[in-house]
């Protein structure tokens, strides 16, 4: 008998000037929670092995100052280190800017008929409508995030 190999845990990272903006969008947008590592933070600068400059607070708790994630609040995580075990986003701080298309985007599906108050309720929350899409393979929003990563509301 073969035993199918269990799936591989992934997470999606993006690059960004600000991480913990893009958390912070990308948790309301997706109704995700942000990660909490502050545990994790204080346990790693208590050893020594982080230094005071490599964290930042963030709502109030210490955090990693380039890296921050987010993740679906059903999704079990390490309590130990805040750190989520199914669907994430991880964004990390570079230094250079977006210039080009991304190679990989997110498509959004709020349901049948709710498009139009979703792309409403992004906008409110710093996204950037940039064009409506009405082809034969179906309709939907292109939008931007706050530092202008395209994503699909459909």
């Amino acid at each position: 008998m073969t035993q199918t190999p269990a799936p591989i845990h992934w997470k999606l990272v993006v690059d960004a000037a600000d991480p913990h903006t893009q958390a912070d969008f990308w948790a309301a947008a997706l109704r995700y929670e942000v990660e909490d590592n502050s545990a994790l933070v204080e346990r790693l600068l208590a050893a020594g092995a982080l230094p005071g400059a490599a964290t930042v607070e963030h709502h109030g708790r210490a955090a990693f100052r380039d890296l921050i994630a987010v993740r679906h609040p059903d999704d079990p995580f390490d309590a130990d280190s805040g750190t989520g075990l199914g669907r994430r986003l991880l964004f990390q701080r570079v230094p250079e800017s977006k210039t080009v298309k991304n190679r990989l985007h997110l498509d959004l599906h709020p349901g049948a008929g709710l498009r139009s108050g979703e792309v409403e309720r992004l906008t409110g929350l710093g996204a950037t409508a940039l064009r409506e899409v009405d082809e034969p393979s179906g309709a939907w929003v292109v939008m931007a995030d706050p530092e202008g990563n395209e994503f699909c509301v459909q």
